[in-house]
């Protein structure tokens, strides 16, 4: 039976114990902040892999030439060299048309010059969002409103984005998850254009209906683009002439391996 003085006992316990019960809460909030910030937080790229894997999407003849951006995680890219042919490269880790921040997107692209002053500029300022903190729903809204208030357009001229790269990781073909993969292609700038225009029935189950152009629309309609991939032939050269690089993605991070399928 509980008596008056046992009674005052526990009340007196009560604020102590709620600040420890408020303290292990709080510790295991913390934590788990901890753990997302580990999983969506991305790594630095040792700056000369990182070069050749963003100009691997360059056929070899285009990449002297070609200007090169690296990623500073916790700032943007910054200009690592200057190139003279008007085309720029770059390895993409965040896409903001993805619902989420991941740390494990790896997309090396080239664009040309109409793509570098336009659809460039868009993934080098979503990068910058994301280190001033954004979450990826205020990075989406933020991108879209700059395409409605005109601040981002689509190129006024047809061009060409450059993706030849041995392997990426991106959302993609069957499911539309995130997959480690060998699709090099090419984009061709089609904003406003889709599948109906072209007569193109892509069905990503099959995959001898994407061997033809077809469109792919990442975020808006204003970055539609034409998805040209190359064929058989041209994979495995391309796949053979960058074993060394797919070496070196491998060895540093097992998920650019190409075994390493899904995620």
């Amino acid at each position: 039976m509980l008596n008056r003085t046992s009674i005052d006992r526990r009340r007196s316990r009560s604020p102590a114990l709620l600040a420890l019960t408020f303290a292990v809460v709080a510790l295991v909030g913390a934590q788990g902040e901890l753990a997302r910030a580990a999983e969506t937080s991305i790594d630095r790229m040792p700056p000369q892999l990182e070069t050749r894997f963003a100009l691997s999407a360059l056929p070899p003849a285009l990449r002297d030439r070609a200007t090169v951006y690296l990623l500073e995680p916790g700032k943007g890219y910054r200009l690592s060299r200057q190139g003279t042919s008007g085309v720029a490269c770059l390895v993409e880790r965040t896409a903001w048309e993805l619902a989420d921040f991941r740390n494990d997107i790896y997309i090396p692209l080239c664009y040309d010059a109409a793509g570098t002053r336009t659809y460039l500029q868009v993934i080098m300022d979503t990068a910058v969002l994301r280190a001033q903190g954004m979450s990826p729903a205020q990075a989406h809204e933020e991108i879209a409103g700059r395409y409605r208030d005109k601040t981002y357009k689509a190129p006024e001229k047809t061009g060409v984005s450059y993706m030849l790269a041995p392997v990426m990781r991106t959302v993609g073909p069957p499911d539309m998850k995130v997959h480690t993969m060998a699709m090099p292609h090419l984009m061709y700038y089609a904003p406003g254009v889709t599948n109906n225009d072209l007569g193109a029935v892509p069905d990503l189950g099959q995959p001898d209906s994407l061997r033809y152009p077809f469109i792919d629309t990442q975020g808006i309609p204003e970055q539609n683009y034409i998805i040209q991939l190359v064929g058989d032939a041209e994979k495995a050269k391309i796949l053979a002439s960058e074993k060394v690089l797919l070496e070196d993605l491998c060895s540093y991070r097992k998920l650019l391996c190409l075994e390493h399928r899904q995620h």
